[in-house]
């Protein structure tokens, strides 16, 4: 995980103090500023003087020491800023640190001749697997490209200064007379500075061309290759059968995830200060619901059986939900709520502490640790100003409470209950405070959209059948990487750690939407009562996620398999927490 800042301007431009800590935070490792000073003779305006800033901070993940950006080519002065994990460059494994071989790659593609170059670059960052935002300046061309992955795993942001001076950043920067937009997903985005521009443009001197994705079968002339494929829209022309536990894709898709989550959680290096034993390389973002415990039982079977894992779970003081309780109370004569039950009686710390037990059982040799992360409403406001500096430029009251819960949990403090030293916890006594060292997240966002997680989907084919619901998850994986994905880093990284999402790995998805809807979730499939092969009892298992709850089951997690789907902000308890009518779509003040 690294913070990236740039700007092409006039003048040198640095970003604010504000933002310069901010992106520190994201990458202690390493902080680094480098400048150039171009001189270009365009056909049009003669000669023409550019500034280049490059910041890059690190969070060293990969390799065996810290690997300093930017990172700089020596023989032509080539400079990348690389934010992001490349798991795979194509199709084969990488290795060791991937900052030098990503650059490696883009000097490769970029050398020799000059009118293919930009296509070769935009060809080699399509054959990276993993989350990625960079900028890159091809000094041999003088050219500029930036962009995310595919799936917007990673926050990049780009915007103009009243004087014309553009800066992209993994941030906000924090003059006010910026106006930031996300940088788009759709390809790989280029500003040749051999061109003629016009210096004396307050906005949008410069030209930014795209080279763009594609996910046609024959890739258009100047597009590119996506790695991720059209979804399949088959509509079963018969009744399709029962998913079991012995179906095929259900085998698979254990197998398929537990490939994708290895290459997450394999080798990560010690974070500072670890102890053997003791300190935790991993942990799971953990509501208790299906797709993040699925990922924390799979985890058992990958990490080192010695190696704790620690289990983030965040609950808040919603005084709405206080008050309403209180009064409550009041009319039926009850005594006061105990201290500590205000948190416990969150329902994602319910569901948390059921799927803890359940892991526990299912993993006795684990060192599960459970990390009640209780948010006092004092404490809420008093970081509710940087939660929003943070999101920007996403601003409702929905990503603000989305964004509370992200932030909170990923910062790792709160209570532990160890479930070697621990055999029955109390639920609100204990006051062994504990901070997680894990520099590596797990989370499960993903899974809805892949397998038809979302109530709307059910509602889709009762209305419209198979169509309405090939429809409505068509709609949802289409717009994956415009959602909130770069909001989410752009919080979770706040705490020096770094997200993975093993659900969203591109060869997992790409998998995934190549099979027909009706091995993937239940809707119009009979109903199931036992597994013919183990005797295991399949009652009550939803239609949203089947082929996951499924798996869930062949794992041994079986009140897991039928946990219900649950938004964050109400698990947590961050949505409305003050009085008012106000929604989610909201603008913040």
């Amino acid at each position: 995980m690294c913070g990236i800042f740039f700007s092409l301007s006039a003048a040198p431009i640095l970003p604010t103090p504000e933002t310069r800590s901010l992106l520190e935070k994201r990458g202690p490792d390493c902080c680094q500023t480098h400048t150039l000073h171009k001189e270009i003779s365009t056909p049009d305006e003669g000669p023409q003087s550019f500034h280049l800033t490059f910041i890059s901070t690190v969070l060293a993940l990969r390799g065996d020491h810290v690997y300093k950006q930017p990172l700089i080519d020596q023989a032509t002065q080539s400079v990348l800023c690389w934010n992001g994990e490349a798991w795979k460059i194509a199709g084969e494994r990488v290795s060791g640190n991937d900052t030098e071989h990503i650059l490696s790659l883009f000097l490769r593609a970029v050398a020799g001749d000059r009118n293919g170059a930009a296509h070769r670059l935009g060809e080699a960052a399509a054959s990276i697997s993993g989350p990625f935002a960079f900028v890159f300046y091809d000094a041999t061309n003088s050219r500029l490209f930036f962009s995310r992955d595919c799936l917007g795993r990673r926050s990049l942001l780009q915007g103009y200064e009243e004087d014309g001076t553009l800066k992209i950043c993994s941030l906000c920067d924090g003059s006010s007379s910026v106006h930031f937009e996300e940088v788009g997903f759709d390809g790989i985005y280029m500003i040749d500075l051999a061109r003629s521009y016009d210096l004396s443009a307050s906005k949008n001197r410069y030209q930014i061309e795209t080279l763009p994705w594609s996910s046609d079968a024959l890739t258009p002339e100047g597009h590119i290759k996506n790695p991720i494929p059209p979804m399949n829209m088959e509509i079963p022309s018969a009744q399709p059968p029962s998913l079991t536990l012995d179906t095929p894709f259900v085998q698979e898709l254990e197998s398929k995830l537990r490939q994708s989550l290895a290459l997450r959680i394999d080798d990560v290096p010690e974070p500072p200060g670890y102890i053997q034993g003791q300190s935790a390389k991993v942990a799971v973002l953990f509501s208790g619901g299906l797709d993040c415990t699925l990922l924390a039982r799979l985890s058992h079977d990958i990490i080192p059986i010695e190696e704790p894992i620690d289990l983030l779970n965040v609950a808040f003081e919603n005084p709405r939900v206080a008050a309403a309780a209180a009064a409550s109370s009041n009319r039926q004569n009850l005594p006061p709520s105990l201290p500590g039950s205000t948190y416990e009686a969150c329902p994602d710390r319910i569901t948390g502490r059921s799927a803890y037990n359940e892991l526990q059982n299912t993993c006795p040799g684990r060192k599960w640790r459970f990390i009640a992360i209780d948010v006092p409403y004092t404490e809420t406001l008093a970081h509710r100003d940087t939660v929003k500096r943070l999101m920007r430029p996403h601003n409702t009251e929905m990503d603000l409470s989305i964004a509370c819960a992200l932030y909170f949990a990923s910062r790792g403090q709160g209570t532990i209950h160890d479930s070697h030293t621990e055999q029955n916890p109390p639920t609100n006594t204990n006051t062994n405070t504990y901070a997680s060292s894990a520099r590596v997240l797990l989370s499960g966002l993903g899974a809805d959209e892949l397998f038809a997680g979302y109530g709307r989907h059910g509602v889709a084919f009762n209305r419209s059948g198979f169509e309405g619901l090939v429809s409505e998850i068509h709609l949802d994986v289409s717009r994956l990487g415009q959602r909130n994905l770069g909001r989410d880093d752009r919080i979770l990284s706040h705490w020096g750690r770094e997200t993975r999402f093993p659900y969203l790995d591109e060869d997992f998805v790409a998998w995934v939407l190549r099979a027909p809807v009706w091995v993937k979730c239940g809707f119009g499939l009979p109903s199931i009562g036992e597994n013919h092969i183990t005797g295991e009892s399949l009652a009550g298992i939803d239609a949203e996620k089947m082929a996951l709850r499924l798996v869930a089951l062949r794992l041994g997690l079986r009140n897991v398999a039928r946990e219900k789907k649950r938004a964050i902000q109400f698990g947590a308890r961050t949505a409305k927490m003050e009085k008012g009518r106000t929604k989610g779509t909201d603008a913040l003040s």
